[in-house]
């Protein structure tokens, strides 16, 4: 984003590129998505601008929750970077928090985290609507919103939108996938290049949207409603690539399916069989170090002879490689069950770490706690887990790929390797629940402390 000019006049433009074509779109409404560091952020803060010396002109910009503007390097940390370059731009903190320039024009960012707050703007008027992260919005969220975009001021009201790619089937997302179909190969998952900025226009009828080339060609051209997609790549964002030279480094390191999203953006690709773990990954040994940290995981389940397993994985950790010492599971009674998680802190001894994975609700804290109470003695901690299994498996995903996780030959060595290939379309995820339970536990501790820090209840 260049910047040049004097304390008292100073320009602000694009970077040449889809940058500058975004900034440029006469549609609608523009979905700007792709690969993560494109400068996708920076074009919805420079279009703010745009009209900044109208006093009437309305503006927001919105992510998902409120911590996503606000966390250290977020959208409020960004616009710092450009309005605070604007003299007389004041910014305002708060709920919300905005800017304020010179003219009286006011930019506030906007959250919407449950769907029910679409309500909260009923009756609003929005002339520039921009969503940063669309893919993490309902479908129901966007287009209530933009029955909200309009203007009184003799300016033509639009939307503008960034994304990273999401798979069709994807349970908040996938709606978008179905947006910008048209502009995506859906074979290969990429953006089809002849197709990039082509403007296209649609009818809603009834639930569907009925797209033609021409506004004319509609069943109500009347009501055409003009929307593009422009592809966003990191190499057409220099200056991140000069201010920030390992940022590539790190897209690079993420886990295949998040590697293939935001480095690669690719809009097919989804976590899968041999895509999140590859049995290849896993070099098998004969012993891990004596002296190493140890932690034991227990993802619990209590139906005997059916349903999901319980599952306990050890891992031990010395100089940056991860050991899988020792896997167990069963369709245990919850009375069985008990009898081998104190059978296996035993065996392990006191100086493996116990931690006990904590299901949602009441029930899930009573059982965690009951499993704390029966290891009194070791050292033993409950873990209420946020996040789906797929989302705790990717740190251990990364490592296992970069060849820094093996396994210490044992019979277990087949079962887990064939569940973990099989991870997340397979029928039980529970070995690799329990293994990233642990692996998370030792990973964490480690980066904080060299050590990692026992905890003793």
């Amino acid at each position: 984003m260049p910047a040049t000019g004097t304390a008292d006049h100073v320009r602000i433009g694009p970077q040449p590129g889809p940058q500058e074509r975004a900034l440029a779109c006469p549609a609608d409404i523009l979905i700007f998505g792709g690969q993560a560091g494109g400068g996708k952020s920076f074009s919805l803060l420079l279009e703010a601008l745009r009209h900044s010396a109208n006093p009437q002109w309305t503006a927001t910009i919105f992510r998902r929750t409120y911590p996503q503007i606000k966390n250290p390097g977020g959208l409020w940390d960004t616009s710092q970077e450009v309005y605070g370059r604007i003299p007389g731009a004041v910014p305002m903190e708060g709920l919300p928090p905005r800017w304020t320039f010179p003219s009286g024009f006011k930019f506030p960012f906007s959250h919407m985290q449950h769907e029910k707050h679409r309500l909260d703007w009923k009756g609003s008027q929005v002339g520039y609507l921009a969503f940063d992260q669309l893919e993490e919005f309902l479908a129901s969220q966007f287009w209530y919103l933009v029955g909200r975009n309009r203007s009184t001021t003799g300016i033509r009201p639009y939307v503008r939108a960034t994304c990273n790619p999401v798979p069709d089937d994807d349970e908040v997302g996938g709606w978008l996938h179905d947006l910008v179909r048209w502009w995506i190969d859906q074979e290969s998952g990429y953006p089809i290049p002849e197709r990039d900025g082509v403007i296209r226009y649609f009818n809603r009828i009834g639930d569907d949207l009925v797209w033609s080339d021409r506004p004319q060609d509609l069943p109500k051209p009347e009501f055409a409603k003009s929307l593009t997609f422009i592809r966003s790549r990191l190499e057409d964002n220099p200056a991140l690539m000069e201010k920030d030279p390992g940022y590539e480094s790190n897209l690079e390191a993420l886990p295949l399916v998040d590697r293939e999203r935001l480095r690669g953006g690719n809009w097919k690709v989804r976590p899968s069989a041999g895509k999140v773990f590859n049995r290849a990954w896993f070099p098998i040994v004969s012993a891990a170090p004596a002296q190493a940290r140890r932690v034991r995981y227990w993802d619990k389940a209590a139906t005997e002879g059916g349903g999901a397993f319980s599952a306990g994985a050890r891992i031990a950790y010395q100089a940056g490689i991860f050991y899988i010492e020792d896997v167990v599971r069963g369709q245990w009674s919850a009375g069985h069950r008990d009898q081998v998680i104190q059978q296996k802190a035993e065996a392990d001894g006191r100086g493996v770490e116990i931690w006990v994975e904590q299901e949602p609700g009441a029930g899930g804290k009573e059982s965690a706690q009951a499993s704390v109470k029966q290891l009194a003695g070791y050292t033993v901690r409950a873990d209420r887990v946020t996040g789906d299994k797929v989302t705790r498996a990717k740190p251990m995903s990364a490592q296992a790929e970069a060849g820094n996780v093996v396994l210490v030959r044992g019979e277990w060595n087949e079962p887990f390797l064939k569940e973990s290939h099989a991870f997340p379309d397979s029928k039980f995820k529970d070995q690799v629940d329990a293994a990233a339970g642990a692996f998370n536990k030792l990973a964490l501790t480690s980066r904080s402390s060299g050590k990692g820090a026992t905890v003793t209840v």
